[in-house]
């Protein structure tokens, strides 16, 4: 079983880190992606970060598993490999890893997650962290999410196997949740179960609910119109301000100019 030092060296190389070109420390967000794998679409949601003001790291879940998308789509989409719980040990070893950055604020973290990147978040706040077993990871402890002040989840995977709606929260970072009405993997009471549950722990929710499937902002999901995930685009940029309206109510630094590209790896 990895550590987290050990899980974070494994991932930190496949990290993109984008942000202000400078070394103030930042609040910093962390992006996960779907079972698809990495797309382009978190660039722009990055890019967005860094015109608020923030540091983000767009976290490769797949590459230091030598998975390709292939692999992801078939054997991680269809539940066969790599449950929710099991990656919330790379949401744990992200959160180590940024904490020791010199240009990141440990005290302000915002996890954010699509489709199965906002499974293993959620079941990340059910966990108490007393166990190694837990998040199938040594060295974390609650103490590890004290400066998770914010979650924001675009179409999180809530259906058979998750644990967001089943158990009660532990943690109370502010929350958004973005629910697409014709998500074929959970209709929005699905959601709407979870995100009860947050509010039960404390949290502050918002939610809203889009016209829109499950990944209507990424990119190639059209497939001659025979796919149920359909791409966009308005809804996509809206969600994307949406985003940087989120980090900005978390009292983030004042918003900067331009695009804002990647501030290297790892």
């Amino acid at each position: 079983m990895d550590t987290l030092e050990a899980r974070w060296a494994k991932l930190e190389p496949h990290a993109v880190i984008y942000g202000p070109d400078d070394a103030e420390k930042r609040p910093v967000v962390l992006l996960f992606h779907g079972c698809g794998g990495v797309q382009g679409h978190l660039d722009d949601y990055a890019a967005e970060a860094t015109r608020a003001g923030w540091r983000s790291v767009i976290v490769d879940s797949f590459a230091p598993r030598g998975w390709s998308r292939a692999y992801g789509l078939t054997f991680v989409c269809s539940g066969t490999r790599f449950w929710g719980f099991e990656r919330a040990g790379d949401v744990l070893a992200t959160i180590h890893g940024m904490s020791r950055r010199d240009d990141a604020d440990p005290t302000r973290v915002v996890l954010a997650g699509w489709s199965h990147g906002g499974w293993a978040i959620m079941d990340l706040m059910t966990m108490a962290l007393e166990s190694e077993a837990e998040a199938r990871i040594g060295g974390a402890g609650p103490g590890l999410l004290d400066g998770v002040k914010g979650a924001f989840f675009s179409y999180p995977y809530v259906n058979f196997g998750t644990r967001g709606a089943k158990r009660d929260w532990r943690y109370r970072p502010k929350v958004m949740g973005v629910i697409a009405r014709r998500d074929h993997l959970g209709a929005p009471k699905l959601h709407e179960a979870v995100y009860a549950r947050a509010r039960a722990a404390g949290c502050e929710v918002e939610t809203v609910i889009l016209e829109g499937t499950h990944a209507f902002d990424q990119p190639g999901e059209a497939l001659i119109g025979l796919s149920p995930m359909q791409r966009d685009e308005a809804l996509f940029r809206d969600n994307v301000a949406r985003f940087g309206g989120f980090l900005g109510s978390l009292h983030g630094p004042s918003p900067l100019g331009g695009e804002g590209g990647p501030a290297g790896v790892g």
